[in-house]
């Protein structure tokens, strides 16, 4: 984010953060939550070796995403994107994150952003990814998910290999 934050100050063009103090402040808040925070649990899901590990990360993802939900109503101000009209800072923050949420839902075998429970976040997520700036972009699920096989593979090898401490 820090990358993202460079770009934003130094090409031309419209800001992805807020011009007011206060809510540039609420996105950087938020977009370190997703950061530091909720993407942890969201790789907790995919790396636990348990099944309790698996289920405690997987109520970080669904409880952080509640949280988000409501900061949405809050910081979006009835507008499409956290950041209003247009996709902001945290907007890339979060949607950078969805397609190792794709992939979460498959190993998980469940629906995540659920619309019934997440309204705001599920329609979010749709438009983001079908936004022309970041349309291209977005990874495919089913290549991603096979990239994770591999990582997931190549850790468990690496386990497995490691001398006894």
């Amino acid at each position: 984010m820090i990358i993202v934050q460079y770009v934003d100050e130094t090409f031309t063009g419209p800001s992805i953060l807020p011009t007011d103090a206060y809510e540039r402040a609420l996105a950087r808040f938020w977009a370190v939550y997703v950061d530091d925070k909720w993407f942890g649990s969201l790789r907790g899901v995919a790396a636990g070796k348990t099944d309790a590990e698996k289920a405690t990360a997987l109520e970080g993802v669904t409880s952080g995403l509640a949280l988000l939900e409501e900061a949405f109503e809050k910081l979006s101000k009835g507008k499409g994107f956290f950041g209003g009209d247009t996709i902001g800072y945290l907007d890339i923050a979060l949607g950078s994150c969805l397609g190792w949420l794709r992939v979460t839902e498959k190993l998980s075998g469940m629906s995540i952003i659920d619309e019934t429970k997440l309204p705001n976040i599920y329609a979010w997520s749709e438009r983001f990814c079908s936004d022309p700036a970041v349309k291209e972009l977005m990874p495919d699920t089913e290549k991603l998910f096979e990239f994770a096989k591999m990582l997931f593979a190549k850790m468990s090898g690496a386990t497995a290999a490691a001398p006894p401490k």
